[in-house]
């Protein structure tokens, strides 16, 4: 199992978790599971699913642990592994458990994950792999998280989601089903599932990095890194660099884009209201709501509160913003 990293000044542990697995009972865990959270003081969001688990959780050292224990105590989940991380401020104000068809959405029938993905290639020995000439590297993240960083000569396939990746897959991936192909993603999941898509496409020499970009970040020396930027995380940290310390962008709390140092200079960046990404697509009374839920926020932390129903619009926004993206997308 991964150890817990020594705190870095942070008060709450990050765990993030994952695996593929049959579950047919997987229904049978969803309040049990939620409970034992909530008694933990454990916040975040897990998805449940036919195929397995995927989440990630935020809270005490203890009550992560307890909550780990509690997973690990069924057959499914004995080895299962989680990644950890410390923030200062708490990542998540609400607890969900979540049940799910797939516990990450490719929308393809018939992948498994759990008995048909790729093998797996230590940190160590990923750089030899994707410096080898034939090799395809693909990523499989999102277009907004390659943007703020990737491996050396990795392909984007410039998705808003990863349901659209079979599409690129089948119109855009040229190779043979001998061609050695290499597929990252930030913890591993998403290229897991990727893997197993190609696997069962036809193609053999499928090859996916172990425990994602966050452990080749944790584990590899910098000077000896392939990987350029920094990489994009779903909490509030936004991302992270080597060594996992907190990286230099923030979000916009309008779109939920990444941004840069450097937009936040832009005119066109509003903290809390708008920036360069979403500037243009926006009306008066989406600014004016977005101008009033920041001068909530702050409010809020005059008074040293967490402001929940701020964290909840903002997660609204960013589906309203991934809807908008993909409509876009659609008629170019």
């Amino acid at each position: 199992m991964t150890s817990i990293p020594t705190p870095t000044g942070g008060q709450f542990l990050v765990a993030a978790l994952y695996k593929f697995v049959t579950l047919d009972n997987f229904a049978d865990f969803q309040q049990p599971l939620l409970s034992t959270c909530k008694d933990n003081d454990v916040m975040g969001t897990i998805l449940l699913a036919h195929e397995g688990i995927n989440g990630t959780i935020a809270g005490p050292e203890t009550g992560i642990q307890n909550v780990l224990a509690w997973i690990r105590s069924h057959a499914e989940f004995t080895d299962l592994d989680a990644k950890f991380s410390w923030a200062e401020d708490a990542p998540f104000y609400r607890m969900k458990v979540r049940l799910k068809k797939e516990i990450v959405t490719l929308g393809v029938d018939g992948v498994d994950a759990a008995n048909n993905a790729g093998t797996y290639v230590d940190p160590k020995d990923w750089n030899a792999l994707i410096s080898e000439p034939d090799v395809i590297v693909v990523d499989t993240r999102n277009d907004y998280e390659v943007a703020i960083g990737t491996f050396k000569n990795a392909q984007n396939p410039k998705t808003t989601s990863f349901r659209e990746l079979p599409t690129w897959v089948e119109d855009e991936l040229k190779a043979k089903p001998d061609t050695k192909i290499a597929m990252f993603c930030t913890g591993g999941i998403r290229c897991e599932k990727s893997t197993a898509l190609l696997k069962s496409q036809g193609f053999d020499e499928v090859y996916h990095l172990k425990g994602g970009i966050l452990k080749y970040l944790e584990t590899v020396p910098e000077e000896e890194s392939l990987w350029e930027g920094e990489c994009f995380v779903f909490d509030q940290r936004v991302s992270v660099k080597h060594g996992l310390e907190v990286g230099d962008y923030d979000m916009c709390h309008a779109c939920r884009m990444p941004i840069s140092q450097q937009e936040m200079q832009d005119e066109r960046y509003v903290k809390g209201v708008s920036c360069p990404h979403c500037f243009d697509t926006m009306d008066d009374r989406q600014r004016a709501r977005f101008q009033e839920r920041q001068k909530q926020i702050e409010l809020a932390r005059k008074r040293d509160e967490n402001h929940i129903a701020a964290d909840i619009e903002a997660a609204k926004s960013q589906k309203r913003a991934e809807k908008e993206r993909q409509r876009e997308r659609s008629q170019k």
